[in-house]
């Protein structure tokens, strides 16, 4: 019997090993942070417990700007049941293609790692649900599919066991056209 149990918690340990974002590196198009959060995003999510009912829809606009060295990110979440949040991220890079995170939700410091077209983050977020706050454990994978279009997966989980997923699909939106200056008066009688 404690073969067993032994055999099993072994395999289940095997199970949770953690892929390596570097198996990415040669990955096209290439993920720049800077280059892809700059500007206006738009994205489209779900929340999914571990049995895969879906609980939650959402859509988040995403205004992404540099300030220094740092990124900041200003996520504007609208949800199915109509309630609101905001969360605002600043990133800082932290040598060859790694990053730290901070929103005012995160427990301590978000870490990630860039590799070809792929981020993967870790973090502990505090999550409101029905009146009370969980701290849970986010395991996000990113990836740049082209230049308008990144699709993220996370895995909640809480004490090692999965609370549920999220996907999100973001899309890069246009710039908005410089406005011409309409001709003086003294321009058009020339």
């Amino acid at each position: 019997m404690l073969k067993r149990l032994l055999l099993w918690i072994c395999v289940g340990l095997a199970g949770c090993s953690s892929v390596d974002v570097q198996q990415y590196r040669q990955e096209k198009p290439t993920l720049e942070l800077r280059r892809f959060f700059t500007g206006h995003l738009e994205a489209w999510g779900m929340f999914q417990k571990r049995s895969g009912e879906v609980t939650k829809r959402f859509v988040v606009k995403i205004h992404g700007y540099p300030r220094g060295d740092q990124m900041i990110l200003e996520e504007n979440f609208t949800y199915s049941d109509g309630t609101r949040q905001q969360r605002i991220w600043t990133l800082t890079p932290d040598g060859e293609g790694r990053w730290r995170g901070r929103a005012a939700d995160v427990v301590g410091e978000a870490l990630g790692e860039v590799a070809g077209n792929t981020l993967h983050w870790k973090y502990v977020l505090s999550l409101p649900v029905d009146g009370k706050v969980y701290q849970v454990d986010f395991d996000d994978w990113m990836y740049l599919m082209d230049d308008s279009t990144m699709i993220n997966r996370s895995s909640m989980s809480k004490f090692g066991v999965e609370a549920g997923q999220v996907t999100l699909f973001f899309r890069k939106q246009p710039e908005a056209p410089t406005p011409v200056a309409a001709p003086d008066a003294q321009e058009i009688e020339q």
